[in-house]
């Protein structure tokens, strides 16, 4: 488990550590934490930053939580993170199970399709992107 002050601090560099975060805030909430997977993307030209996680069905219920305030609050937390080193942050959330279909390769080119095509119709660069596969 980590300490709050292990991720936000970090003392080799001037951005957080964005992995660390995303576990602290999201590994209490789930019933099985060993089945949480996250892809961090950094970008330095543009300082963008996208993150995905890949959760259990069982899971979705507690990670979003009643009315989506669990989501939302983990939203803030992330963004406000990045917006104090100068950069913006996108999540996208899916099945775990949708993620194993196939293969990696092609799973991971989907995930950047789909990315830059909500990057063209998106106007600010602050606001997150949310995406559930629900199947």
């Amino acid at each position: 488990m980590f300490k709050l002050t292990d991720v936000i601090s970090s003392h080799n560099s001037k951005t957080p550590d964005y992995l660390k975060l995303v576990e602290f805030l999201i590994e209490p909430l789930l019933e099985s934490p060993k089945s949480l997977s996250i892809d961090c993307e950094k970008t330095n030209s543009s300082q963008k930053v996208w993150i995905r996680l890949a959760i259990d069905e069982v899971d979705k219920g507690r990670i979003y939580g009643r009315g989506g305030r669990n989501i939302q609050a983990i939203h803030t937390v992330l963004i406000t993170a990045a917006s104090t080193v100068g950069q913006s942050l996108y999540l996208d959330i899916h099945n775990i199970s949708d993620i194993n279909i196939g293969s990696q390769a092609s799973q991971k080119n989907q995930l950047d399709r789909k990315i830059a095509r909500q990057n063209s119709h998106s106007k600010r660069d602050n606001t997150l992107k949310i995406a559930l596969k629900a199947r």
